[in-house]
């Protein structure tokens, strides 16, 4: 409306209010039918950067989109940066007639000399670039199609399971360990001749073991399994398998690299003994077929002698038998066993026997002073040498 028609206009600099106390504010305005206008703007709050411009009524006969500039113009030369922008003036039914004729104002003349060299072409020129800048409508226009399109994408591609994975699998895959443990196919990494057991990483082997340095028995050529783990400060765990006769050692490496030795694994089939009969001497011979002395070694290497034997000389240093080497006792070991009561009325009777570390087996003396050598009974156990 005439008088009321207002342009309000607030400048900020970085979201602050922007001081327009040394400030000479324009507005340039290009109406749709050529007529081209440039005032000043009236500032009513230079303190917190607020400005307005009154349209007049001569302006107000130019209706359509009005393409409008600001500039303003510090009193130190330094201009700002244009803005831009446009508003619409409407025509009303009174004004149906007037035909409106372009004008040309600029509000003084210091101004109409500094901008005589700008031709309105090159003033048009600027508005067009300012044609080019992007409306809201427009803008939401393309986001609205970028959006279909990027649904419809996602329509296409996301039930597709070959490119995909499942949040499951996602997570296996993110705790998966990473070092390699095996040969690809999953079998045992091979383990070259000479190689020492001790230098190898963390991961499961196989290789001829008396061809590797520090393996757990020397003199088995069979092929054997290693198991290593390695822990922190040099510290290590090694488990080797005997793959055709099932025994199994242990090894382990302390810090810095103290090796510990090999030990091996003990299972109820190394507690089964192999028994050997010795040969007799000095008179004595077996009890009977069910008693028959005998001896053994154990997988600890407990030997063990058992049975009953008759009729033999009794003596200090007179053998019953004599155990072979790797059956013999680390020192002289004396037992007491039974003897036969045989002509000694009810009470119980006994025995001295000696295992020498030469192998010599001797019954010592005997309590039954009637039938000594009647029934000895050999039952005891002791650790070989």
């Amino acid at each position: 409306d005439t008088g009321s028609a207002k342009l309000s206009f607030s400048f900020t600099k970085d979201g602050v209010p922007l001081p327009l106390s040394a400030v000479d504010a324009k507005i340039v305005l290009l109406y749709p039918d050529g007529s081209f206008y440039k005032r000043s703007l009236t500032l009513v709050d230079k303190v917190n950067g607020k400005a307005e411009y009154i349209l007049s009524d001569g302006e107000l006969k130019h209706p359509g989109i009005v393409k409008a500039e600001l500039k303003l113009y510090y009193t130190n030369g330094q201009a700002l940066a244009t803005s831009f922008f446009t508003f619409t003036i409407s025509k009303t039914l009174e004004d149906q007639n007037i035909v409106p004729v372009a004008e040309y104002y600029i509000d003084d003349f210091e101004m109409l000399r500094d901008e005589i060299s700008q031709t309105l072409d090159e003033i048009k020129a600027k508005f067009d670039e300012f044609e080019n800048i992007e409306t809201k409508t427009g803008a939401q226009e393309k986001a609205d199609v970028a959006e279909d399109n990027a649904k419809a994408y996602a329509d296409v591609h996301a039930n597709n399971k070959t490119i995909h994975i499942t949040a499951d699998e996602r997570t296996k895959w993110n705790k998966g360990q990473l070092y390699k443990l095996t040969q690809d196919n999953g079998m045992r990494i091979f383990i070259p001749e000479g190689t020492d057991l001790l230098t190898l990483p963390t991961g499961f082997y196989y290789g001829a073991n008396d061809k590797l340095l520090n393996n757990p028995d020397p003199n088995d050529a069979g092929w054997f399994n290693y198991d290593i783990m390695v822990g922190s400060s040099g510290r290590k765990t090694i488990i080797a398998t005997a793959s055709y006769n099932n025994k199994m050692w242990f090894a382990t490496v302390h810090t810095n690299g103290d090796f510990k030795g090999w030990k091996r694994f003990i299972t109820d089939a190394d507690t089964v003994v192999s028994w050997q009969t010795p040969t007799l001497l000095n008179g004595w011979e077996q009890y009977d077929t069910v008693q028959k002395v005998r001896f053994s070694k154990n997988v600890l290497g407990e030997v063990e002698i058992i049975g009953a034997i008759k009729g033999g000389n009794i003596g200090i240093d007179v053998s019953v038998f004599k155990l072979p080497e790797g059956f013999r006792p680390l020192q002289p070991s004396h037992f007491i066993g039974v003897a036969s009561s045989s002509g000694m009325g009810s009470e119980p009777q006994f025995h001295r026997t000696l295992v020498d570390t030469d192998g010599k087996v001797c019954i010592q003396s005997c309590s039954n002073t009637v039938k000594p050598n009647a029934f000895i009974v050999l039952g005891f156990k002791f650790k070989s040498a």
